[in-house]
């Protein structure tokens, strides 16, 4: 097992282990009821530090997007984690499922509906920040607060190219081939368009927003009178 597999290993655990000493999560300083946050974004606009950031400030667990693959596709971690939430609390799900595949007329293979179901407890457990894989298109509207992080492409190959100590020009290559995968994924996964803004309740563009102020943003959201429904 290497350094990664241990890592997830040790996550998950963490994960199990905090759910089943608390079934019944505080919401906390939290008013609006609302304590999902799900974040999408294109690659290198920041997605992934306003994400930490809102767990860190909210104090809730954060799933990355490759976490909740790696969930997915482990089926008996999947399995541990979803029996961590008592059973009243995970009735309903499987019925959510069914009529959102059925709303969108999909067939999902076996990694997507045990992505659902991943995404959909998590959902249910709440104090959470959820990063990609659809969750936006997952979960109630009325549960969650989703939002979208997107900057201009020429600013998120200077981000990327800095971050991976790469050539612009190599940058610019990895990010067409990240957003062309997670475009296609919503699309093929839940027939939506992942860059439509309606799918979600703020879109912040970081070239004319800080990080840190789209994180007090949501929290002011989350702390306040949460949405409207």
């Amino acid at each position: 097992m290497d350094s990664s597999d241990r890592s997830f290993d040790k996550f998950i655990q963490e994960i199990v282990e905090k759910w089943g000493n608390s079934q019944h999560p505080d919401t906390g300083r939290n008013a609006s009821g609302i304590t999902v946050v799900t974040v999408s974004s294109e690659p290198g606009s920041g997605g992934q530090v306003v994400a930490r950031g809102i767990a860190d400030r909210m104090g809730y667990d954060l799933f990355l997007r490759d976490i909740i693959q790696e969930i997915a596709e482990r089926v008996d971690i999947g399995a541990s984690v979803i029996e961590t939430i008592e059973k009243e609390r995970l009735s309903g799900i499987e019925d959510f499922i069914a009529t959102l595949v059925s709303r969108r007329y999909l067939w999902p293979e076996v990694y997507l509906q045990q992505l659902m179901k991943i995404i959909s407890v998590i959902g249910k457990h709440g104090m959470a920040v959820i990063a990609g894989r659809g969750a936006n298109f997952i979960l109630p509207p009325l549960e969650r607060l989703s939002i979208r992080i997107v900057a201009p492409m020429d600013l998120r190959i200077h981000n990327i190219s800095k971050l991976l100590k790469i050539s612009e020009e190599d940058a610019k290559k990895r990010v067409i081939m990240k957003e062309a995968k997670r475009r296609a994924f919503i699309r093929k996964s839940f027939n939506e368009d992942i860059a439509d803004p309606i799918n979600y309740d703020l879109v912040f563009n970081t070239e004319y927003i800080r990080y840190e102020a789209a994180i007090d943003t949501v929290q002011r959201i989350l702390e306040g009178g949460g949405k409207s429904g």
